[in-house]
């Protein structure tokens, strides 16, 4: 399935990081969850203050506004997309188990404009939630992208239209180019399916302004590949949580370290912190990634909002 602008990644049966450590198995998570210590946190944090988007950004500035987690909305020139968006209270198949939402999301749900694309990173809970994209589909006017192999999910939710790209694939919306991109991470909705869809980042060209959004992902040369291929991102979404313990942790999350290594890679004029302050995810408490990225960013060109919060992207 490898096109030859990036490395093999598929044996003919399964998904593989290419020249990268493969997430941990099952045995591995039984002794992670036997041996782990997670540092406490609150069950809920009232600190969101909720905003209201505007319908259209019609200049070329870039208008970013953190929801919650993954979720992110993206809005230039008239054109909103939205990624691995999550509105449920738990990233879960069951409504009663599973990692519990600690804070709301940065915008409700009725509160959002319309949408013309919705990116999937991959089949995750924290990021495929398919109550969610229901609504979205409800709605009516978006295009659904997913990883290669992931549309079936969809369609058989009624979730469409819903287009899927291998890693190097592109797609044109309405004048906007949506490239896929690697990324080292797994996926899995059940104990069967590992692996039998793909996870990726996208690089989304809007005229001359790229953003790169990373999805899920370890640290790896990918970061390299992709500035290489597109060149430096104007904006980097870049995922900074649940990467305690690292033993367990690190060939599928990047720790707040490895994120600003990976936006001074990818020479990023600016980035922001994703994939954290939502959900409890792994051994770190709900605000320790912003704590540590906090500690070891350079400067500000590497940005941390709060859900509900925005920051405009100028050109240069």
């Amino acid at each position: 399935m490898a096109n030859g602008e990036f490395p093999k990644h598929f044996d003919g049966r399964r998904f593989y990081n290419p020249d990268a450590p493969q997430a941990r198995g099952f045995l591995e998570a039984l002794r992670w969850k036997l041996t782990s210590r997670p540092e406490p946190s609150p069950g809920s944090v009232l600190d969101v203050e909720q905003t209201i988007p505007p319908r259209n950004v019609e200049d070329s500035q870039i208008r970013i506004t953190l929801v919650n987690h993954s979720t992110v909305l993206i809005q230039r020139a008239g054109f909103n997309l939205l990624t691995d968006p999550i509105w449920s209270e738990r990233a879960s198949p069951l409504s009663w188990i599973g990692p519990k939402r600690r804070r709301k999301p940065g915008v409700r749900l009725e509160d959002l404009p319309p949408i013309d694309a919705v990116l999937v990173s991959h089949n995750h809970y924290d990021h495929l939630d398919l109550p969610t994209l229901r609504h979205l589909a409800a709605r009516g006017g978006c295009t659904f992208v997913v990883a290669a192999r992931g549309a079936h999910l969809l369609r058989s939710e009624k979730i469409e239209p819903v287009s899927e790209l291998d890693w190097g694939d592109s797609l044109n919306i309405s004048g906007v180019s949506i490239h896929s991109v690697p990324a080292l991470h797994f996926s899995a909705r059940g104990i069967l399916d590992r692996n039998k869809t793909l996870w990726c980042g996208y690089v989304v060209k809007h005229a001359d302004q790229l953003v790169y959004f990373a999805g899920d992902t370890g640290f790896g040369n990918h970061f390299a590949q992709i500035r290489e291929r597109f060149g430096p991102p104007n904006l980097a979404l870049l995922p900074i949580g649940a990467y305690e313990p690292r033993w367990f942790m690190s060939p599928v999350h990047m720790s707040p370290e490895e994120a600003v290594k990976a936006h001074t890679i990818l020479g990023a004029k600016r980035s922001i912190a994703i994939h954290h302050g939502t959900f409890q995810l792994a051994d770190e408490a709900i605000d320790s990634p912003q704590k540590q990225l906090n500690a070891c960013r350079h400067d500000d060109s590497f940005m941390i909002l709060k859900n509900g919060q925005f920051a405009t992207i100028l050109d240069n």
